[in-house]
């Protein structure tokens, strides 16, 4: 089973598939590295898939200490995952928490990255609602801590985002089920505590985010209220940004529409590498008031 070594010696399982062009695959914090199994499918056929089980997630290993769930020591295993495969620069692709990590790398490692796709991002982003997630994220740990993970499968996993899920897909939605309840429940709550819980809102990042040259391509879900306000925004401050919204769609877009999300990303990558997905032409932007 390969791993990568990061710099504080935690060891990250990973897979890959295929040859070509990379693409780094980070999952959400419901999903783990077999979340992406549909795409590394698809996209595996014509470029160099690799996904991984992030810290806390087995067969990852799951620190101890509770100060290493940061989402700068998250962000800092993804790049050790490029490093570790000699990957100079690769198309990301994250969901949620995972796209929250993705462009974070953009924005510190800006030339590691040749585009991102930031699929449902920014839950908790909204300044009103910021305080209320950590709170949420910090009792998700606790009832991780008190219950386990397949008690935790039965409430978080059937919150108001996943319902569109199991209504349209009962057996896709059923394997998401079962893997959420198979996390390691120390791990998952060190993760809810320690990235979820603490985790600044994206707005605290859009002076440099209105400065990221990076192509980005944002998917969220039309029934996925936490993340649609934030992917506006992501839409405005990243100058060479597309929006797609699916309709009557959930939180993990890539599971419950696959066929969608990877017809809608595969044009994506190959606009980004023919070199025709362009920053936006201020000439397109309507007019706004004066403050």
């Amino acid at each position: 089973m390969p791993y990568v070594v990061t710099p504080d010696k935690v060891k990250l399982h990973y897979e890959e598939v295929g040859q070509g062009t990379p693409i780094l695959f980070v999952h959400e914090f419901a999903g783990d590295h077999r979340s992406w199994e549909l795409q590394l499918r698809e996209f595996g056929k014509r470029y160099r898939c690799i996904t991984y089980a992030a810290r806390g997630y087995k067969p990852s290993d799951v620190p101890a200490d509770p100060a290493a769930y940061s989402y700068l020591h998250v962000m800092r295993d993804a790049v050790a995952v490029l490093a570790h495969l000699k990957v100079d620069r690769a198309h990301l692709i994250g969901l949620s928490m995972g796209g929250y990590t993705v462009l974070q790398v953009a924005l510190n490692y800006t030339g590691r990255v040749r585009s991102l796709v930031l699929a449902g991002a920014g839950s908790g982003s909204e300044r009103w609602y910021t305080e209320e997630f950590h709170k949420r994220s910090r009792d998700l740990a606790m009832q991780f801590e008190h219950e386990g993970s397949v008690a935790v499968a039965q409430t978080y996993g059937h919150g108001p985002s996943r319902i569109p899920f199991e209504l349209k897909d009962p057996r896709g939605f059923a394997e998401f089920m079962k893997q959420l309840a198979e996390h390691d429940a120390q791990g998952s709550a060190h993760m809810s505590r320690g990235f979820q819980g603490a985790r600044p809102s994206l707005y605290d990042f859009e002076t440099e985010i209105r400065k990221l040259p990076t192509p980005a391509l944002i998917v969220v879900g039309d029934e996925d209220e936490r993340c649609i306000e934030p992917g506006l925004f992501l839409k405005d401050a990243i100058p060479a940004s597309g929006l797609a919204v699916f309709p009557k769609t959930g939180h993990a877009v890539n599971l419950e529409e696959p066929g969608l999300f990877n017809q809608v990303v595969g044009d994506f990558l190959s606009r980004v590498d023919g070199g025709h997905w362009l920053p936006r032409d201020p000439r397109s932007r309507a007019a706004r008031p004066a403050p």
